[in-house]
């Protein structure tokens, strides 16, 4: 029964990711959008087979990532997004990128920064780790740079530094506050399911409360109604569903002879032995005072029939709990009818009234079937 919520929630966070995954796609095309126009623009200072090279490197690591993600092995992971991953790609590619650049690397920087914005719901100890990579990286390009081209202008690369570690430090304490923000939210929703399920739980006591009887913890009449309407509706043709009336024979000369508490506690010894016979897809309510009505769904004459034999021999031979009663004096009468599709509830209950008005006219402690009159 859990299969399908854990399938559902699974599509829905695929989803999340892949649509996560086009976004960082169509950035990285933007990107190589930018470094086919360094290289146009006289800015790549690298030969252009590097920049073909990177360009086909950068498409297949996506194509990698969207095949980890369409065949779904990225589920197998304890962060489905592989954030980590292409972050590091990411800045791997960025910093070959901008070594290619030289001196005028400083100008596109700020990518480092786009690069980590896919990184910001990360825990802030793991965002920082990146951050100060992204920092040294750049600062190590370009102190490459300037080891073997020589001290072109060290105070402009003294600006860039001091510029991108302050963006970094502010995104730094950013994503410590999101995640702080998250923790709070995250807790509230915690808060507010064990609400909620609190809240479900009374409801489903409500409902409990509404649709049964407190003496035998049977449906009462109301629900049963509900129960039988829903079932004639569901019914198609050539199908049937039996209904029976039951009523427990003398029940009030024993209450008027034993006194209504031991009236209470053979209602309530019915109610376990009928349990104790019927489906669990059976509806047995009780219908008001010693009247009790049965629905079996997918039954016929000859096994409904059975089935409330079986019932009436069992209740007779039933002893409830601190009452001694003589034998014999535990019986019930029951009048039984089929339903089938486009039957009428009211007409059938009729039926089956009329029939257990049959069962105790011919002495009580039997069943009578309303189509026996029918067929006579």
């Amino acid at each position: 029964m859990r299969a399908i919520p854990e399938d559902s929630e699974q599509q829905a966070l695929q989803l999340l990711v892949l649509k996560r995954f086009g976004m960082a796609a169509g950035t990285y095309a933007l990107a190589l959008l930018l470094t086919w126009i360094t290289v146009f623009g006289g800015y790549y200072q690298a030969p252009v087979d590097t920049a073909v090279i990177g360009s086909l490197m950068i498409v297949v690591s996506q194509l990698v990532f969207f095949w980890i993600f369409y065949r779904g092995h990225n589920l197998r992971f304890r962060d489905p997004s592989l954030t980590e991953p292409q972050v590091l790609v990411g800045l791997a590619w960025l910093t070959f990128f901008l070594y290619n650049l030289g001196t005028e690397r400083g100008s596109l920087m700020v990518l480092y920064v786009l690069v980590l914005m896919f990184a910001v719901f990360l825990p802030p100890k793991i965002f920082a780790r990146y951050a100060v990579l992204a920092f040294c990286s750049f600062v190590g390009v370009s102190l490459g740079d300037l080891s073997l081209n020589g001290p072109d202008e060290p105070q402009a690369l003294l600006l860039q530094a001091s510029v991108l570690l302050v963006t970094l430090v502010w995104m730094c304490l950013f994503v410590g506050y999101v995640y702080k923000l998250r923790q709070r939210m995250r807790q509230r929703r915690y808060a507010l399911q064990a609400h909620q399920e609190t809240l479900r739980g009374m409801m489903r006591q409500l409902e409990d409360l509404a649709s049964t009887d407190e003496l035998t913890g049977l449906y009462n009449r109301r629900h049963f109604i509900n129960k039988a309407e829903a079932e004639l509706n569901r019914l198609r043709p050539g199908h049937y569903s039996g209904l029976a009336l039951i009523d427990l024979d003398h029940f009030k000369r024993i209450n008027d002879v034993y006194g209504h508490a031991t009236g209470d506690r053979i209602l309530q010894t019915f109610a376990s032995v009928a349990r104790s016979c019927l489906r669990d897809d059976d509806v047995l309510a009780r219908y008001g005072g010693e009247e009790f009505v049965l629905l079996l769904p997918g039954t016929d004459a000859e096994r409904f029939h059975a089935c409330c034999e079986r019932l009436r021999e069992a209740f007779a031979n039933a002893q409830p709990l601190d009452i001694q009663l003589q034998p014999g004096q535990l019986s019930l009468s029951v009048g039984l009818t089929l339903l089938s599709a486009n039957d009428s509830l009211d007409e059938s209950l009729q039926r089956a009234d009329e029939a257990l008005y049959r069962a105790k006219h011919k002495g009580r402690n039997r069943c009578e079937a309303s189509w026996v009159t029918v067929d006579a």
